[in-house]
């Protein structure tokens, strides 16, 4: 079967438009670590993917899942010892405040369970959001995405301009007078729900600004606008989805971007596979929650989930990922922010640990995005077995975000890869 046969059939059979990657799709077949391979039996690294946090096929969460399946799999309205003993470890990753957790089969899902947690205790409905984010698909959380830029502003949905050092909000800014520009604009959606009467339930972020490009933020930005979210009698909601479970080198984004939130949202690396997400968060506002609806998940809570979940922490503990990602993660920022000398298309190197953003840009001085060239630059790579995918903002940040087993090896052959990129896009 050919790649465009495939294509046909598939727009047949999901309906014409179901997004896919790259100016050529890929035919995918196997997963084993870092690597992905194709119909044809090519090997791809995997540069994108943090589902497969501890790795494509892992033998670890194999066999838990396999081991349960052949055991037990049910709905969440029966006791399981299982299901209990993970949430209470997830739970205390976190600091003191989180204590309890709602299991979801997605982000998406996760962070409803989290907005509809903070209307419910503190009583209003505002939302405060960044102008650049994604937070998922439904109608809900869909309306949180780019407010400002692709979608109006609403009643009960603000937004304020993601914190950036990059491209300063007012030309010339910097440290704390940028800060200080930015919490202004903050001041700014939370005075607009008050004035709009659906007050300010919650503010909700990507811990480091995933989507919006991974922007350095200007300093203390997050802690003080968590203290001023809190102050208007709003909660602080953190959605580690992208951000959490080591990615940045720490177990959380929001520790290595300095506050501390109210709900954690997660999802997608949590069952390497399986479909699980959670929002967690004090026992009180669980228990608000649990109260005020009948919340319930056919597929969530279940002992399946909690399998997988627990072999993702065993494996990340055993393989002392969190070092993996630091070691492995700052070698190749280094020598990617070394490639700037020799490609004046790359106007930053930005990231944490095992997450790098490449902005590209058409001009140093101007800043002015490239997104055609980030989309040249990803189908290159992937031409040469390296698989990333243009995001940000503006569609111009060449997206690096590859599994937790990444290695060395495979970062040192990335960076083969990548300056024979440079070479071929630069004439």
């Amino acid at each position: 079967m050919t790649t465009q046969s495939l294509r046909d059939r598939r727009d047949r059979a999901l309906g014409s438009g179901a997004p896919l990657f790259y100016e050529t799709p890929l035919h995918i077949v196997r997963g084993e670590g870092a690597w992905l391979f194709d119909a044809d039996g090519r090997r791809y690294v995997d540069m994108y993917n943090n589902v497969p946090c501890v790795g494509h096929g892992n033998p670890r969460v194999v066999e838990a899942i396999a081991r349960q399946q052949a055991t037990l799999n049910v709905h969440s309205r029966y006791l399981h010892e299982g299901i209990v003993a993970y949430a209470e470890r997830l739970a205390a990753l976190h600091g003191p405040q989180i204590e309890s957790v709602v299991f979801t089969c997605s982000g998406t899902e996760a962070n409803e369970v989290a907005i509809r947690m903070a209307r419910f205790a503190t009583g209003r409905r505002g939302l405060i959001c960044s102008d650049a984010t994604y937070h998922g698909n439904s109608e809900l959380v869909g309306a949180l995405t780019h407010v400002g830029r692709r979608q109006p502003e609403t009643y009960e949905i603000k937004s304020f301009p993601f914190p950036q050092t990059y491209r300063p909000i007012d030309p010339g800014l910097d440290g704390a007078d940028l800060t200080e520009a930015h919490l202004a604009r903050l001041a700014v959606a939370i005075e607009g729900l008050k004035t709009s009467g659906a007050g300010l339930a919650a503010m909700i972020v990507c811990s480091i600004f995933a989507n919006e490009g991974l922007p350095d933020i200007p300093p203390a930005f997050m802690r003080r606008a968590a203290e001023m979210v809190r102050a208007a009698g709003g909660l602080v909601i953190a959605d580690e989805v992208q951000a959490g479970y080591c990615r940045t080198g720490e177990w959380w984004g929001y520790e290595a971007t300095g506050f501390t939130p109210d709900i954690v949202v997660t999802g997608k690396p949590m069952g390497n596979g399986v479909p699980l997400g959670a929002a967690a968060a004090s026992k009180g506002l669980v228990d608000t929650f649990r109260a005020r609806t009948r919340y319930f998940n056919t597929f969530a809570s279940s002992p399946l989930q909690a399998a997988a979940g627990a072999a993702v922490l065993d494996e990340i503990e055993a393989l002392d990922l969190k070092d993996n990602v630091r070691s492995v993660g700052g070698r190749l920022k280094r020598a990617l922010g070394q490639r700037m000398q020799r490609w004046s298309a790359i106007g930053d190197v930005r990231g944490r640990g095992l997450f790098i953003g490449l902005e590209m840009v058409e001009d140093r001085q101007t800043k002015a995005p490239a997104p055609t060239l980030a989309a040249k630059v990803s189908n290159v790579l992937k031409d040469k077995g390296f698989l990333t995918a243009p995001a940000g903002a503006f569609g111009n940040v060449v997206k690096i975000r590859p599994p937790l087993v990444f290695s060395d090896a495979d970062a040192d052959a990335f960076l083969a890869a990548f300056d024979e990129t440079i070479e071929t896009l630069d004439g």
